[in-house]
């Protein structure tokens, strides 16, 4: 029988406590595997489809074969796992901002973590997102500028909900204008959130991007036994910059 509950690790970060769970659903009779940082819940594995969705719909949107992808935030490996399912990805960069994160992946204490780092496509890049979309030299520290068919974001609960303040300026038509620019003419934004679809987001999106549109993801809430609905928005880059 498992165990009703175990901290597989415990880290102190800069923006807050980062704690790695198991613990038994006892109702559901599964074990969940669980990121907390802080009071906030990261992800559960037993919640999957919608991050699995952020790689489906962003990839199906781009043109080509042989995508260079970015996929904003590691977690439990679904985003990147789905985009590496895509025969169409050519290269993938994960970029993480906490290093705890990226360790169990890398020494197999999460179960995608050797699929992952066992991808010659794959590379897991320790830094900070926001900051790195603000930059000249971008998502990858080997090929400064590079620029990307897709970059595919899972990191705030929302563009209203967010795990730290760092990241507020990302999501205003600055911040969104400076993620555009690290895309090929035509490349794709996709982004993550926890909430049904917030028009106003849309709208901004709409100022910088074409064929702009946020999908819903619904899926069945085995605890509440009730559907729930995130969204997944996606966004194309004007073809001719």
């Amino acid at each position: 029988m498992s165990k009703l509950f175990e901290e597989l690790d415990y880290r102190p970060t800069p923006i807050g406590a980062l704690v790695l769970r198991r613990r038994r659903e006892a109702r559901l009779g599964v074990d969940i595997l669980e990121i907390k940082l802080g009071e906030e819940h990261l992800m559960s594995d037993l919640f999957t489809a919608s991050e699995i969705a952020l790689a489906e719909l962003g990839l199906a949107a781009c043109d080509g074969e042989g995508l260079d992808v970015v996929v904003g935030g590691l977690g439990l490996g679904y985003t990147a796992k789905a985009a590496l399912d895509n025969a169409r990805t050519g290269s993938l960069i994960v970029v993480e901002y906490l290093e705890a994160v990226i360790d169990w992946h890398v020494t197999g204490l999460l179960p995608l973590g050797p699929e992952l780092t066992g991808d010659p496509r794959c590379r897991l890049v320790e830094g900070d997102f926001f900051a790195m979309a603000r930059s000249g030299e971008g998502f990858d520290p080997d090929q400064p500028g590079r620029r990307f068919d897709a970059i595919l974001l899972d990191i705030d609960h929302s563009p209203d909900a967010l795990l730290d303040p760092r990241s507020e300026s990302f999501y205003q038509p600055e911040g969104l204008a400076q993620l555009s620019a690290h895309l090929k003419p035509g490349g794709v934004f996709a982004l993550w959130s926890d909430a049904r679809a917030d028009d106003a987001f849309t709208a901004r999106l709409a100022e910088l991007f074409t064929e702009v549109r946020a999908e819903p993801v619904t899926f069945p809430n085995p605890l509440t036994d009730r559907p729930f609905t995130q969204t997944v928005y996606v966004a194309r880059k004007r073809r001719d910059l």
